[in-house]
Parts: C-alpha cells; structure tokens; sequence
C-alpha cells in the first residue's frame, strides 16, 4: 500500500503548496460521487500558486494548519480512499500482468521446448496446458484426475509436466526417480498416475516401487536418479519458478497466463477454450 501512501502525500502537496487563502473543511453529508468531484476540483483550482508579481512571494503554508484539513476532509468523506485504494489495485495488477508476459516470453524456450520434460496428449495440439507440481501436494493429488479427464476428451490439446519438488526432501527424491522414469521406455504417465494414487508419503522407496512395478530396474533407475543431468533438469524447473514467481504446486501456465492452485476441470477447460477463440485465456466480453 505504499503507492496509496504517496498518492495521498502527493494530493495533500498539490492542496497545501499553494494555498494563499484560510480554507474550512467541507463536510456537507449526501453529495453524488460528481458533486464530490466538482468540489475537489474546485479545491485544487483554488490552491494553485498565483504568478510572482514583482517582489511579490507567494505565503508559505504551515503544514501544522494544513495537514489536519486535509486530513478532516478525507475523514469525511472516506469514500475517495477506498477509490484511491480501488484505482491501486488496478494499476498492481496491470503491472504485474505485463510484468509476467515479459517473463513468459523470455522463457519460451524453457518452459515449451525442452527436451527432457514429460510431453502428454497431442505433441502438435493447439494449445499448450503446463503443470509444475509436487508428488506430496496433496492439491496436486486432486487435481490429477482433472488432466486425465483433459487428455481423454480433448485430443488437440498438449500437455506439459514439469517435476517441481519443494515440500520436502523426499519430494526430491521421489521426482529424481521420476526424471529417470521418463529418459526410460516406460509409460510415464501409467507410472504418474500410480504414484500420484499410493497411500502415505511419496519418497524414493514409493517411486522405485511403482517403477519397479513397470518393469524397470531399481537400480539403473538410482544410478540415472543420481546423475548430474537430472540435478540439471530439476534446476531448469526452478529457473523457471523463480523467474515467474511461483511459489506454490500446482502451478499451470497456459497462454500468458500463470495460474496458481488447483482451479478445478471447469475452469481448465474455460481457459483452454478461450485460448483457441481469441488466443488469450480471457477474452473480451
């Protein structure tokens, strides 16, 4: 609420730096939102500094006098901060928008072409559905049955999974195995499904477990695990976080859209739909 802070300091320096004349507070009760904008305005016009004629200087104004009318007007009249503080958030949210259309296209080449990520669905869909997320998030875990439903109805669409361990060290270690699985001929999505849906909390054990259950070695899979090329992989999921700010699993991205949380099937489906009607996930009216 910084920027609140200053515009109001700013507003009180436009009414206080050129006041030549006593001013009472008004504080008439029932005016229109326009009657309150004619009265400021007026209030401005009559604050600002007159032309320096000769040796004439313009009176300075004690700001012991003037910050309590202002102060006095505003407590009347509460209504202007809130649209102050509306006007704001506006303003926030634009510049963080933009700010994250900027990261997103910086990072295209992370986020949709890298060659070790788990690619499901239609390689060549239209639209493109990126999910970071957590084998011991539990919202992961609910929302897993949602991209299931995504990749059986709808068969344009290409889906992006990015191994984004945070919750714990075991976290890590189950997606190292997953990494693994995934350079391996197995069906990563059989084995995404099966660790997603066993009981208590996923580590390494859980996940050589189930990818033993494919029929892959236990212990190449370790040895893959262990390599520097999958602390590569899981540091580009990183990257990728810490440029766009996420902090939470699951993260999608769609479009330039980052969406933190797991949003639900319905939700999904409305901004893949958009993304094909007008190539952003919200369209115009």
């Amino acid at each position: 609420m910084q920027r609140l802070y200053v515009a109001l300091a700013a507003c009180a320096g436009v009414i206080a730096g050129g006041l030549l004349v006593a001013y009472t507070p008004w504080s008439e009760p029932g005016l229109s939102e326009s009657e309150v904008r004619s009265v400021v305005s007026e209030m401005i016009d009559d604050a600002r500094p007159l032309p320096a004629q000769g040796n004439m200087s313009v009176a300075a104004v004690d700001p012991a006098t003037i910050h309590p009318m202002i102060e006095s007007y505003l407590l009347a009249n509460p209504r202007i901060l809130q649209r102050v503080s509306d006007a704001l958030q506006v303003e926030l949210r634009s510049e963080e928008q933009e700010r994250t259309r900027v990261a997103l296209a910086d990072l295209q080449d992370e986020i949709y072409d890298d060659p070790d990520h788990v690619v499901l669905g239609n390689p060549d869909g239209d639209v493109t559905l990126v999910e970071l997320f957590d084998y011991n998030c539990g919202y992961c875990r609910s929302a897993m049955p949602d991209m299931a439903t995504l990749l059986a109805d709808d068969p344009n669409l290409k889906i992006i999974l990015k191994e984004f361990p945070i919750l714990s060290k075991e976290s890590v270690d189950a997606a190292r195995i997953a990494v693994a699985v995934n350079k391996s001929e197995a069906d990563y999505w059989q084995f995404h499904q099966k660790l997603f849906t066993s009981h208590g909390k996923i580590d390494e054990a859980a996940a050589l477990s189930v990818a033993e259950s494919l029929g892959l070695s236990p212990v190449s899979l370790k040895l893959d695990a262990d390599s520097a090329e999958t602390t590569s992989i899981l540091d580009r999921s990183y990257t990728i976080a810490q440029t766009l700010g996420v902090s939470g699993t699951p993260t999608y991205i769609i479009g330039n859209d980052v969406i933190p949380g797991a949003i639900g099937l319905d939700a999904l489906k409305e901004r893949i739909a958009n993304m094909r009607e007008c190539g952003s996930t919200v369209c115009d009216g």
